[in-house]
């Protein structure tokens, strides 16, 4: 009886410093949907910032509820999608900017997490560089891109 009561008794006192007990609250901005990321992207590769206030990185956080990442990352994901098949339009022009600045500001919220985001920017990259023909899109793409990536990278 003793050998298993040590180890609920253990499980008692240790369960509210386990993981996921100190849930990261994340912002409301980053809460209200892809249009509120589109719309801020719009000033890439300048501050960008979801309602005026909140840098895209600051929506990824440690310890973050597994609800709120799933409402950011299917966000983000989307418009990540949605600027992809603008950017193959015109490879040269300002979405393929605030394509680069979306997963530069994902790499940067993610880096502190501990791999928790891993997945969120393994999809992002997926779909920013998607190209259904396989082949890597024209060099004013890839010009684009970084120079949204590493905006975003640094202040996003």
């Amino acid at each position: 009886m003793r050998r298993l009561a040590l180890p609920a008794l253990l499980t008692l006192v240790f369960a509210p410093i386990g993981c996921g007990s100190e849930e990261a609250t994340t912002p409301a901005a980053c809460l209200q949907g892809p249009g509120t990321f589109a719309e801020a992207l719009r000033d890439a590769p300048g501050q960008v910032r979801l309602a005026g206030e909140t840098p895209i990185s600051e929506c990824l956080s440690e310890n973050q509820s597994g609800g709120d990442l799933a409402t950011v990352g299917g966000a983000m994901v989307e418009v990540a999608t949605r600027l992809n098949a603008e950017a193959r339009r015109d490879p040269g022009g300002d979405t393929t900017v605030q394509l680069g600045y979306l997963v530069g500001a994902a790499n940067r919220g993610a880096g502190d997490t501990q791999g928790i985001h891993a997945e969120l920017v393994r999809r992002l990259e997926s779909a920013a560089l998607f190209s259904p023909a396989g082949k890597p899109p024209p060099p004013p793409f890839d010009q684009q891109y970084e120079k949204g990536y590493a905006a975003g990278r640094d202040g996003g």
